[in-house]
């Protein structure tokens, strides 16, 4: 963390070095929720936690500044844990390790956490530095945002006092939000029948690594590599020639990342063995001559191995191989009122195999509700072709954009005043929880700025130190603009 010592925003980066220096992942963030609980009560705020566990942290106004605007600054607990496979990491036991590269901070072999850390740690920098000019803050930290957006579900009216919310969720720097898509996870389980494998058949790990991976929403379009989606392109196009029989399937670990990895265990006879390994190498060059301009580094490995005896039955075989290859993945569908923007898609996150049933968790993200329903029901029609059940849970609203908000418009003069260019005013495909929280507070307004990320959600996640300059520089104008109370 001594790298992180030397940047500027002093005060925000010596918070992400404690951040990082705290396991918070997704349903593990206590440890982190209680230190800054704590932190904050050390620092004589008021500082309080609600039923499901976000923390609320007040700030008084400095002088002068009694009669502006109560202002929310927001962010989420918890970051996606995702590693390199030959990276040893416990996420719930292990600090991240973050090095500077150039113009970049990074994270040795695992993503960084800058999503949302850096927004939580200019947060907690507003809290600890007295220097600043602002009226009355509060701070709201929610909890396991990227696996459910638990924290914002669960916040209740009459909690916070502002008037408005800026969210700290924005990965590029120069761009202001003012709306983001709704989204459902959908989970199709499958029947699964077993048999043993045929006798004097060999077994083999078809391993599929090297994909670039990344955010499911912010990264859906730029046409990466989906592991279950290729692996099962494989199987569909050799399962039969090869005389394959599939013990296993097991790709992906997170429905809101794009899958970097996919692994099955097979079976065929002996005298295929070759083939199976001309067939994959033939297959390895086609994928780099199709993806060439966004993956640099696939490999695909055939092992020996022994882990496994009992096979799918030719029927289940050919229901799951055909469920995953027919699974539409990726963008569905332009938007026609915010161009260059995405309106809904859709990931194949998670594929995993038990002894008698597999199952496949997708994220649905739409600006409309009608394109989240349209692709349930793509995807239920599916399954009921597969044999398979579908079912869609965990539906959240989209932020709905408001061209009019008074913040937006702040933030917008705020950059051009600081920076003399026009920011670009943005509707981000990603998931924000602004859209949750106008359930309970439909008239805060709200906006959504932050430093420029990329590689969100995957191991080569980084975040620009430059960006998280500008960023804090907007961020403490902006306070320090707030209007009065009418």
């Amino acid at each position: 963390m001594s790298d992180l010592a030397q940047l500027s925003p002093q005060h925000l980066w010596q918070h992400f070095a404690k951040i990082c220096s705290i396991p918070h992942p997704s349903k593990h963030e206590e440890a982190l929720a209680q230190y800054i609980v704590n932190w904050a009560k050390e620092k004589k705020l008021h500082a309080e936690r609600d039923a499901v566990g976000n923390i609320l942290i007040r700030k008084p106004a400095t002088a002068g500044m009694e009669n502006r605007k109560s202002v929310v600054l927001q962010a989420h607990l918890d970051m996606v844990p995702q590693k390199n496979n030959d990276t040893e990491h416990d996420f719930e036991k292990d600090p991240i390790q973050t090095y500077v590269d150039g113009q970049w901070l990074k994270a040795r072999g695992t993503t960084l956490g800058a999503d949302n850390g850096i927004g939580m740690a200019s947060a907690l920098a507003v809290l600890s530095d007295d220097t600043l000019t602002h009226g009355p803050i509060e701070v709201l930290l929610t909890m396991t945002e990227e696996t459910g957006m638990d924290g914002a579900f669960g916040l209740q009216p009459n909690w916070l006092q502002s008037e408005i919310l800026i969210n700290t969720d924005s990965e590029t720097e120069g761009e202001i939000y003012m709306g983001c898509a709704g989204g459902v996870d959908c989970i199709t389980r499958l029947p699964l029948t077993r048999e043993a494998a045929p006798a004097g058949n060999q077994l083999f790990k078809l391993s599929l690594k090297g994909l670039k991976g990344g955010h499911s929403g912010g990264d859906i379009h730029l046409g990466l590599g989906n592991a279950n989606k290729l692996m099962a392109r494989f199987l569909a196009t050799h399962a039969k020639t090869l005389q394959i029989r599939l013990l296993s399937f097991n790709g992906g670990t997170l429905r809101n990342a794009i899958p970097r990895e996919a692994t099955v265990v097979l079976s065929l006879p002996a005298a295929n063995a070759e083939a199976l390994k001309k067939a994959s190498a033939d297959y390895l060059a086609l994928l780099n001559h199709e993806l060439a301009a966004v993956e640099k580094n696939i490999a695909l490995l055939v092992e020996p191995t022994e882990c496994g005896s009992q096979a799918l039955t030719l029927d289940s075989q050919s229901r799951l191989i055909g469920l995953i290859n027919a699974s539409p993945n990726g963008v569905v569908r332009m938007s026609d009122s915010v161009k260059g923007v995405v309106e809904t898609s859709l990931n194949v996150g998670v594929v995993s195999t038990e002894q008698d049933y597999a199952q496949v968790l997708y994220l649905i993200r739409s600006l409309i509700d009608s394109g989240k329903e349209y692709v349930v029901e793509v995807l239920t029609s599916l399954g009921e072709l597969a044999g398979a059940e579908v079912n869609a849970k965990g539906g959240y609203p989209g932020w709905q954009p408001d061209p009019a908000s008074p913040v937006m418009n702040l933030v917008r003069e705020s950059y051009k005043k600081l920076f003399d260019t026009t920011p670009h005013i943005m509707v981000i495909h990603a998931g924000l929880e602004c859209g949750l929280f106008k359930r309970p507070y439909p008239e805060m307004d709200m906006v959504s700025i932050g430093p420029t990320i990329t590689g969100a959600h995957s191991p080569d996640e980084q975040v620009h130190i430059a960006s998280v300059g500008r960023y804090w520089q907007l961020l403490t104008q902006v306070l320090k603009s707030i209007p009065e109370r009418n």
